[in-house]
């Protein structure tokens, strides 16, 4: 038989009004005081409402106490060694384990006859346990509530009993005013109160329900308390899918409900809080009906549709409850408690538009934080640029990835397909600053870039030279020359960029071409004036500052001049090349895209670039006013370093199809992902010299280790397919591969070639022999087993060169080749073309003209098809040493001598 409690219910309720929920004679003990969750709570609540918890409990933790600023909570092992000591309350608060949860109860019930209130803050208490304490409750007149829940929160007495209710500040949200709070999500409880401060409204009491399976406490409970309570004028009502709790709910006051999780309507299992599954007929959309029915209205509010009546309003979207509730108030002739605090529109104390021009709507400002958050962002905003943790980087890269299903290779999250788009300076740049330069930073990055391509009179043609004129192979010719491109021949420009970043680094602006006054810059700069003006022996700076007065448009590079005028100098080619580089890397560092370290070492980069595609033209090609004939004033601003890298490799100026195909051909060959073996030979090199001291990193050796970590196999491999075509084409009419009109049966020639194929595999097998030679650059162990076969990346740069009206007979050529393969057996299906293929007939297309009138061997153009990889691989082997720089830890790229074996 239950114990008869106030008001109308057919069970006991003790809860007359919702001032008597918490109380400040409410005295409270905590079971499990010293959990981990508990541990954090109780003592902000205890201290929120002055002290209100006399002890709590802990099997085997007796004599020990949970410090507060309102003093030390006793710990007992159990409630009745606690109430011995003289203690008494009634109130418990349970952080028991699940299981734990009902003899928690039971304890708590059975040696205090004067508890009145039992709050679960356990989640996932068993169904079966949950009735059982609800009978042993009602049987002894004790108020149950949760579980799941946070408990009871009173803003007029300063009282919060349970759980974490107004979070670790509960005064700041828990304001004194008109509206009750009732809901089934505890931290939607404290959110709802801060929202509605913001149009002015304070809460009376708090209950955070809980959404277990049975909620003990339920809405019909707290609107009888609610028209008890002359301090409450209305209430929020926060509702999820689940039971009926919600259903012929009355009140003489207004409510404001709030309904979600639609989405949870077709769930099987609950998702959330464990009583958040709706069953038959109690999901989202029929609490939503419920709620509109008693309101009267037709609609859910929204601020374009604002359906209100003087009972209520139903929302889908809690920021939508403060103006709901300021709606239906004024339908009742009520105004809000106080003035409004703050306001609801995002307020973003951190902001980066990754370099996007945002229409104005997208484009949300930043606000100083409050404090002391401002203070930690200002000193946040002192830490210029990236800083990457460190990590073991042997068979990794935060610089390159290939997918390994699409076999198509990304460097910077940018896929070699995209960046076979862009001009080869365009993805120098970006391979070290992250970021792609626009129209104007191409045309610096070409000046820099250019400038130091002529290698006339200097230490790294002649090595070069002495090294090809010994029969080395291209890599090692390189080798010779940027092992003389030290931290020495570079440190000028360096020094250049390291004055520039110290004038500058905290300056706001984060686009390096739009406007800014430098006046201060000007003035503190004349304490680097060594490193930014030019020397008298600077033959160079006079015309390099011409180049780059023309439509000058970087910030850094006005800088620089207007600083020479001041001081009656000129601005130093080095510190030219040092603010070019300034300028296009400024973007990345200021959205911490790059490190510091990475922008001053631009110009050293910069130079070992230019050497590279230097030294690949044989020394007689470097006069003292041109290059390959191309006298330097016309290259240096005018040329792009694609067109000047084709000139060094061919001797010759492209077509402007050349020029796109040489582009794509240097675009795809970029990266294969951090496990290739030029990859690894640059990463071990920065490994080697250590990159914890990042200073100590010598960018020439890693690029020395990536040169000899290409060879004939990895990098001259190209050329295999190219034998193969001028092995069919030799004795050809064909004069230009680019002619449409070539007059040769393509289709024909490769099924003449395939039954003759056909017949060598077949002897080949019969004597055993199954290492017979196979038709480079077709089928591919990913892109196989369809009818017809085709490589993503192969058939994107054939679209690619149709919609520019480009053609390539060895292209057209090596199609035919798969089909005839099938259609002569050799193949049980079509086979695709891989992407190697379209590397070799783009090279074989650029020479092919030379090669036919005698002026080119086949050797030579197994060089260029070397020097060509060189070239593209240059750019990705560049981002991994810049990456493995500031990532990676000292060697390693080392393979433990227990991964190793012996073979005898």
């Amino acid at each position: 038989m239950h114990k008869q409690g106030v008001g109308e219910f057919p069970y006991y309720v003790g809860i007359n009004s919702l001032s008597e929920l918490a109380t400040k004679d409410d005295r409270v003990v905590v079971l499990n005081i010293l959990g981990k969750e508990s541990s954090g709570v109780t003592p902000v609540s205890n201290d929120y409402s002055g002290g209100n918890i006399v002890f709590g409990t802990g099997p085997g933790k007796s004599g020990k106490f949970l410090a507060t600023k309102n003093g030390k909570i006793p710990v007992y092992n159990s409630i009745k060694e606690g109430m011995a000591a003289g203690h008494k309350f009634n109130t418990v608060v349970i952080y028991l384990p699940p299981a734990g949860v009902k003899d928690g109860i039971a304890e708590a019930v059975r040696d205090n006859p004067d508890l009145k209130k039992a709050i679960i803050l356990t989640e996932k208490v068993a169904v079966k346990d949950s009735r059982i304490m609800r009978a042993i409750c009602q049987t002894n007149g004790v108020d149950l509530f949760g579980g799941n829940c946070l408990g009871l929160a009173d803003s007029w007495n300063h009282v919060r009993l349970g759980g974490a209710l107004g979070g670790n500040a509960p005064e700041e949200s828990l304001i004194k005013g008109s509206i009750a709070l009732f809901s089934n999500s505890g931290n939607f409880t404290t959110t709802i109160a801060v929202y509605l401060a913001t149009a002015g409204w304070g809460t009376t009491t708090s209950v955070s329900s809980g959404k277990d399976v049975y909620i003990q406490y339920g809405p019909k409970e707290f609107l009888y308390a609610l028209d008890r309570d002359d301090r409450s004028q209305a209430a929020v009502m926060y509702s999820e899918p689940g039971g009926y709790y919600e259903k012929d709910i009355r009140t003489d006051k207004p409510i404001v409900a709030c309904v979600v999780g639609r989405w949870k309507a077709k769930l099987s299992k609950a998702c959330g809080h464990a009583g958040s599954l709706a069953g038959s007929g109690d999901d989202a959309l029929a609490k939503e009906k419920w709620f509109m029915e008693y309101f009267g209205v037709d609609g859910i509010y929204t601020p374009e549709n604002p359906i209100a009546s003087k009972k209520g309003a139903l929302v889908t979207n809690i920021a939508y409850i403060p103006e709901a509730l300021t709606a239906v108030m004024k339908l009742n002739g009520k105004d809000p408690d106080f003035a409004s605090k703050g306001s609801l529109s995002l307020k973003s104390w951190f902001g980066n538009n990754q370099g996007l021009n945002l229409p104005e709507e997208l484009d949300v400002p930043v606000v100083e934080a409050i404090s002391p958050y401002n203070e930690q962002i200002a000193a946040l905003d002192k830490q210029v640029g990236a800083q990457y943790r460190r990590e073991t980087l042997k068979d990794t890269s935060g610089a390159s990835m290939m997918d390994p299903k699409t076999q198509v290779s990304k460097i910077h999250q940018t896929s070699i397909l995209d960046a076979s788009t862009k001009s080869f300076e365009a993805n120098l740049v970006f391979a070290l600053c992250r970021e792609y330069p626009n129209e104007y930073g191409e045309k610096i990055a070409n000046i820099a870039l250019n400038t130091y391509v002529n290698q006339c009179g200097q230490a790294t043609i002649a090595a070069a030279e002495a090294s090809r004129e010994n029969g080395n192979s291209p890599n090692t010719v390189v080798s010779g020359a940027v092992a003389i491109v030290g931290k020495k021949m570079a440190e000028p420009a360096m020094d250049a960029a390291k004055a520039l970043l110290s004038l500058f680094q905290f300056s706001k602006f984060s686009d390096p071409t739009g406007n800014y006054d430098y006046k201060e810059e000007l003035n503190s700069a004349k304490s680097h004036k060594d490193a930014l003006l030019a020397a008298d022996d600077d033959t160079c700076a006079d015309k390099m500052a011409i180049y780059l007065a023309q439509d000058a448009q970087s910030i850094f590079i006005k800088f620089l001049l207007d600083f020479a005028k001041q001081e009656g100098g000129k601005p130093s080619t080095d510190a030219m090349i040092a603010a070019i580089w300034t300028t296009l890397g400024w973007g990345g560092l200021k959205s911490k895209k790059i490190t510091k370290g990475t922008i001053t070492r631009l110009p050293w980069y910069s130079r070992i670039y230019s050497t590279i595609v230097g030294v690949v033209a044989s020394a007689d090609k470097h006069c003292e006013d041109s290059f390959c004939g191309v006298k330097l004033e016309e290259l240096i601003p005018n040329f792009s370093f694609t067109r000047t890298a084709f000139l060094s490799l061919m001797g010759r100026e492209p077509t402007d199809d050349e020029l796109f195909e040489f582009q794509v051909l240097l675009g795809l060959i970029i990266t294969n992902g951090p496990g290739t073996i030029s990859a690894q030979g640059s990463k071990g090199a920065v490994s080697a010299d250590g990159p914890e001291m990042p200073d100590r990193v010598q960018v020439n050796k890693a690029f020395i280790g990536f040169l000899t970590h290409t060879g004939f196999a990895h990098g001259g491999n190209g050329y295999e397919a190219a034998a193969f075509l001028i092995e069919q084409f030799k004795n050809t009419s064909l004069k230009s591969a680019d002619d449409k009109n070539h007059g040769l049966d393509l289709d024909a020639m490769a099924l003449e070639y395939s039954n003759k194929y056909k017949s060598y595999k077949a002897e080949q097998k019969a004597i055993g022999n199954l290492e017979y030679a196979k038709v480079p650059c077709i089928n591919h162990p990913i892109f196989k087993g369809k009818d017809v076969n085709f490589d993503p990346r192969e058939e994107f740069v054939r679209k690619l060169f149709e919609e520019k009206g480009i053609n390539n007979v060895f292209l057209d050529y090596y199609h035919s080749i798969v089909n005839s393969m099938f259609k002569t057996k050799v193949s049980k299906n079509v086979y695709c073309v891989n992407i190697d293929a379209v590397i070799a007939v783009i090279l074989l297309k650029m020479v092919w003209g030379e090669y036919k009138a005698g002026n080119l061997a086949e050797a030579d153009i197994e060089t260029s098809s070397f020097a060509t990889f060189l070239f593209g691989r240059m750019i990705g082997c560049a981002a991994e040493i810049d990456d493995h720089t500031f990532r990676g830890k000292n060697m390693d790229t080392r393979t433990p001598a227990s991964k190793c074996s012996y073979v005898g």
